[in-house]
């Protein structure tokens, strides 16, 4: 049997390393029109910036090494250029031996995607740049290193990110641009809004809701000129806007596709029989609200390679490729940023009735030295708490909690299932009640009624229609307070119900702390004294981080006053 993969990296390079393993008399073709099969793809922001030094250590495998460790018959700088689904062959434009077809028995399709290009003005300018292949890495490496000082980046999401953290690491003033509301766009508003000013903190200009315009070219620098008739000069500009599937010359060949994406089954196939597909290119279901999306992601890409290998040569016991929840992480700056599962995005355009909870936990025991927040969104299904996704931004312990978190997602848990995980707890590693634990507990208040919440973006409403009841300290207080609210300390709540019931004069009592736990105990001791009450979710820190740059405005600032 003739296995013919068309592009290496992680999809088609976990496919035939599998195929080798199940059999040792198939021959594995891997076709690769670039010059490496095997790279480190996550790992060119990292080289760009200098933490990666050498760029052999980008290079996982080398056609040789493939050769030697699996027999495997890896041809690089091999283009397929059309595919013929009756004769079973592709057309190959190779560097080394030219136009050719090769025939298969088996054809796998792993062509990735490349870098979408707007129609802006511009950008065939030589300054312009991507940052998808190790080519790509070297070339900006080199620019950085010969001089260039001013860097903008068209695009804030994973990559885009992270390719600015690394030209700034390389002393470059980098500006991003990026036309939705606040950078990383999946990423929650109240967590977005931390990651803006951590890349403050590291002198990184990031503009939000506007687009790029045109690129100027001259001798010395280009410049960028968005929207609004902003003018930013630049020696690199690096494009990062997304991507698109690289399927063209499969569709021309009766591959069904969806969007320019490649249609597969549970297993992999295509709309043609011995034809399978897996990676960027593919389109995915996303588990949790069934939308149909490419999912560039390195891991789900891997492992789907695995189960087509294992469909083509034992379909007998091969597994169906699981659903991605869509799980991901990113170093910003001193933080970190990871989600899984879906947000309240993708949950309104689904129609899925979901809460939100937020808490902000310490990482680990808050005696021992360096405790810090992990700032985590959670959303759950109304009905019965399942869990539906969750977000987390901090310094550390964000990747354990999401890890597990998904793991929860992918097991159909409930969000009172987290209760009773049973996590690794040491202090300088955790919590007696782990902030994953703390997310079960909460859930379940909310779904027993027990604790009833609610919202930054409900502040308007509550500030016309409720007694806005803050439970911090004085000093707290005098920080920052949301206007005409009332200052009753949690501790002395309950001797001043009287206060609280004058105050209100039939309205509803809006509770809310610093983090939501204190305001969770008033909210209870307050509804069972008879009022219509709710807890601010995630207190004052999820208000200021929602409201941003609108801060100042909204909220007041008192004089401070000694706590009784």
């Amino acid at each position: 049997m003739r296995i013919v993969i068309v592009g290496g990296v992680a999809g088609g390079m976990s496919c035939a390393a599998r195929a080798r393993r199940l059999d040792e008399s198939a021959e594995i073709v891997v076709l690769e029109r670039g010059t490496h099969v095997s790279f480190a793809n996550c790992g060119l922001p990292y080289f760009v910036g200098g933490e990666i030094t050498e760029e052999r250590s980008l290079l996982v495998q080398t056609p040789a090494s493939l050769r030697a460790a699996l027999a495997l018959d890896v041809r690089t700088r091999s283009e397929v250029t059309a595919l013929d689904t009756t004769a079973k062959t592709v057309s190959v434009q190779s560097a080394d031996d030219g136009a050719h077809e090769l025939s298969y028995d088996a054809l796998v399709l792993s062509p990735g995607a490349s870098a979408l290009r707007p129609p802006l003005p511009g950008l065939d300018s030589p300054r312009v740049r991507t940052l998808r292949t190790v080519e790509d890495a070297v070339a900006l490496r080199d620019e950085v290193l010969g001089g260039a000082r001013r860097a903008v980046v068209l695009g804030a999401g994973f990559i885009g990110i992270e390719a600015a953290e690394a030209l700034a690491r390389r002393g470059l003033a980098v500006s991003v641009v990026e036309l939705a509301p606040h950078p990383l766009p999946p990423l929650e508003t109240e967590l977005a809004w931390l990651i803006t000013q951590e890349l403050g903190e590291h002198g990184i200009e990031v503009r939000t809701g506007i687009a790029a315009a045109s690129v100027e070219h001259a001798a010395d620098a280009d410049t960028v000129v968005l929207a609004d008739g902003t003018r930013l000069a630049a020696d690199i500009v690096l494009l990062s806007v997304g991507v698109r599937p690289d399927t063209a010359p499969f569709e021309a060949a009766g591959i069904a596709c969806e969007r320019g994406a490649i249609i597969v089954d549970a297993h992999g196939r295509t709309s043609v029989p011995g034809v399978w597909a897996a990676g960027d290119a593919t389109v995915s279901v996303d588990a949790v609200t069934s939308v149909r999306r490419p999912v560039a992601l390195a891991g789900p890409a891997n492992r789907a390679g695995r189960l087509i290998a294992d469909d083509i040569l034992r379909p007998d016991d091969a597994r169906a490729v699981p659903h991605p929840v869509g799980t991901a992480i990113v170093r910003v700056g001193e933080l970190t940023a990871a989600l899984t599962g879906a947000n309240r995005v993708a949950l309104d355009a689904a129609g899925i009735d979901y809460r939100t909870l937020h808490l902000h936990p310490n990482q680990h025991a808050g005696y021992f030295p360096g405790a810090a927040q992990v700032h985590l969104v959670v959303q759950i299904r109304t009905a019965d708490g399942l869990l539906l996704g969750a977000q987390a931004v901090g310094t550390e312990g964000v990747d354990k909690r999401i890890d597990v978190l998904a793991t929860a997602i992918r097991a159909g848990l409930r969000v009172d299932d987290l209760i009773d995980l049973d996590l690794a707890y040491s202090p300088p590693y955790g919590q007696a009640k782990d902030p994953v634990n703390l997310t079960g507990m909460v859930g379940e208040n909310v779904l027993t009624g027990t604790l009833r919440l609610w919202y930054p973006e409900e502040l308007e409403s509550a500030r016309e229609n409720a007694l806005i009841l803050d439970v911090r300290t004085r000093a707290e207080y005098a920080t920052g307070a949301v206007p005409g609210s009332l200052n009753i300390p949690h501790t002395e709540l309950r001797e001043r119900l009287d206060e609280v019931r004058e105050a209100a004069a039939g309205r509803p009592v809006r509770v809310m702390c610093q983090s939501g736990v204190r305001s969770a105990i008033a909210h209870r001791v307050v509804a069972q004294a008879g009022f219509d009450s709710a807890s601010l979710s995630g207190g004052m820190l999820t208000l200021r981080a929602w409201l941003g740059e609108r801060q100042a405005e909204v909220l007041e600032r008192h004089e401070v006053l000694a706590d009784a």
